[in-house]
């Protein structure tokens, strides 16, 4: 099983966030891009125990990261 992640980067809030379809409750932000991949890491096993409803555990998963950071760029003419 592998569970997308998407990371988007919140320019208003200088922070990258994480949320995915996959993870029910998965909302984490951080401004730093390390600190929040170790910060999923750490939420995702306790998010899926939640929601799991009693179905069996799983052993072991796969994380795909999937990030985007758009910039606007100002050229000097």
């Amino acid at each position: 099983m592998e569970y997308r992640i998407n990371l988007l980067w919140d320019n208003e809030a200088s922070v990258w966030v994480a949320t995915s379809d996959d993870i029910p409750g998965l909302v984490l932000e951080s401004g730093s891009f390390d600190a929040l991949l170790e910060r999923v890491r750490f939420a995702v096993p306790e998010l899926l125990e939640l929601s799991k409803n009693g179905t069996d555990s799983v052993d072991s998963y796969g994380l795909a990261f999937l990030s985007e950071r758009h910039e606007r760029v100002w050229v000097n003419g």
